[in-house]
């Protein structure tokens, strides 16, 4: 029976890509991952986990772009108030 190889990953965490930091067991979990959302989003781009897939650059670009959108209409209300 021929062996299929395992999928890629769409996300690349630090624990996966170091040896020495890795658990046998390790695998993402809730916090990690709202932690991925929290650092996209005041960070506006990828800060030590890294999207491999189309699909997740995708989704990280368009948060990314939703929070900057949010920011900027924030900041506008915010000088309209005070002008």
């Amino acid at each position: 029976m021929p062996t299929t190889c395992p999928p890629t990953p769409a996300l690349a965490f630090p624990q996966q890509l170091s040896h020495d930091v890795n658990a046998a067991d390790w695998r993402p979990r809730f916090l990690d991952y709202l932690y991925l959302v929290l650092t996209n989003a005041t960070a506006f781009s990828p800060t030590d986990v890294m999207p491999l897939a189309s699909w997740s650059k995708i989704a990280m670009g368009v948060q990314s772009l939703v929070s900057l959108l949010i920011l900027g209409l924030v900041v506008a209300r915010a000088v309209n108030v005070l002008a």
